[in-house]
């Protein structure tokens, strides 16, 4: 007999919890992570998980564990991205099952508006394996940087991007929006769904960007916001919802903004 949702989603807590304490900057544990979290992902893109889980997170043990799911996930997906920049440093290469799915979330990001060999595309998140900047930066040639606030994510993403794509103009670095130059000359920004602040972030760039910039904003509603943090409202006088791509069978979706153009008042 299936045990409830609640408890299963209990299992994965505990196994995240421990996963993320004992990482020890080694890959010994690499195998173990990676399919727990690929079977994670089926569990999160599984429809007929749906229902169950639309009861349990409107109570309040349920959203509380949903948060504390969302954190750990997180996480593990922080670590099993040093795993794999550790595995391709040391010789061993693979894009399986988590990864798999990411990877193929890549190829749907922008849609019509997606970047040419003119733009600059800006990762907020890049993490230790920076998939998105290498893919875009070697299919379109266009201009990419990176921020992550994580040293060693950072440390391991400069030696990979050297050793997969040090022809490709991809640079990365841990500066505040703020200060990050980039910022104003980018034509697209992605922000990954495990970055907790995503919407304040999106907040705080307005007035920093392009006026014809669009932001790519990786999201998780309902069940995904297991292993997302999902879509918040935005302030319509700044930011446009332009598109909402949604993938059913893959971990997160996406949501498209642009800038609102200023109301010109007639004569």
């Amino acid at each position: 007999m299936r045990q409830p949702l609640s408890a299963t989603l209990h299992g994965y807590l505990g196994k995240f919890t421990e996963a993320a304490h004992h990482y020890d900057g080694s890959t010994h544990k690499a195998e173990r992570l990676e399919a727990l979290l690929g079977a994670y992902s089926a569990l999160i893109t599984d429809p007929g998980n749906e229902p169950e889980y639309a009861r349990l997170a409107a109570t309040e043990s349920g959203s509380m564990l949903a948060g504390q799911l969302r954190a750990q996930s997180a996480r593990c997906v922080a670590i099993l991205e040093k795993y794999r920049a550790l595995h391709l440093l040391n010789g061993k290469t693979g894009a399986d099952g988590y990864f798999a799915n990411i990877e193929s979330c890549i190829d749907e990001e922008f849609g019509a508006v997606a970047p040419k060999a003119q733009s600059k595309v800006l990762l907020i998140g890049s993490g230790s394996f920076p998939m998105t900047l290498l893919n875009l930066a070697s299919r379109t040639g266009a201009t990419t940087a990176g921020i992550d606030i994580d040293p060693e994510a950072l440390d391991l993403g400069r030696q990979v991007v050297q050793l997969l794509g040090g022809n490709l103009k991809i640079t990365l670095s841990c500066e505040p929006i703020e200060e990050l130059e980039f910022l104003h000359e980018a034509t697209h920004v992605v922000i990954s769904s495990t970055v907790q602040a995503k919407y304040q972030m999106l907040h705080r760039m307005h007035p920093l960007t392009r006026d014809d910039v669009v932001v790519a904003m990786r999201y998780g509603d309902g069940l995904k916001s297991l292993f997302n943090y999902p879509k918040e409202p935005v302030d319509a006088q700044r930011w446009n919802l332009a598109e909402t791509i949604e993938q059913p069978q893959q971990i997160f979706d996406i949501a498209l903004y642009s800038k609102q153009r200023p109301h010109r008042k007639g004569n």
